[in-house]
């Protein structure tokens, strides 16, 4: 069983991993049409997030790992769908809203973390992000790129589930920041 406050674990090399490889997947994303290739690293990245969740639950959840698993999703997600809005796949209103939220959730579970307080992903979080990764996915991939209704659907599923999770945070800071403030 790992410490809570071990650094080198199996799940957090595969976290780290996720993060070193997220620049060359956004190389990867073509400027037209779909791609194999970054269509099948996408699928190896956004399933090594089961996999060091995973490990984390069964060998136990350390502090690095609590900040550095959603600093990769983030990075990841945020990373792919900007470049898909550099290459005209995704329209920015969309990916700017999921940025929005994103940041302000994480500078929230940092300034709570630094308090004591360990904010965990609910499950309307982790379905916000599977949903935001299946965007991506499907817009990446060749036989489903020019079906953009498809993934246009998904991505506009991922920021209502980003924007309600949003809000189901913040209903829930207001406990946690009032002790912040308190303490």
């Amino acid at each position: 069983m790992n410490s809570p406050s071990a650094i080198a674990t199996w799940a957090n090399a595969i976290t780290v991993s996720r993060l070193l490889l997220a620049p060359v997947m956004f190389a990867m994303i073509p400027d037209a049409g779909g791609s194999w290739p970054a269509v099948s690293v996408w699928f190896l990245l956004c399933s090594s997030d089961f996999v060091d969740g995973w490990l984390a639950r069964r060998h136990g959840v350390t502090r690095s790992g609590a900040f550095l698993d959603p600093l990769a999703d983030k990075v990841l997600v945020i990373g792919a769908m900007f470049t898909l809005v550099s290459t005209h796949v995704f329209w920015i209103v969309p990916v700017v809203i999921i940025a929005v939220r994103e940041i302000a959730i994480a500078l929230y579970r940092t300034v709570a973390g630094t308090r004591g307080f360990s904010i965990p992903a609910s499950r309307l979080a982790k379905g916000k992000t599977f949903m935001q990764q299946n965007a991506v996915g499907w817009a990446l991939l060749p036989l489903t790129h020019d079906v953009r209704w498809l993934w246009n659907t998904m991505l506009w599923i991922a920021v209502v589930l980003t924007v309600w999770s949003g809000l189901v945070y913040f209903l829930r800071a207001r406990h946690v920041m009032s002790a912040i403030v308190a303490g």
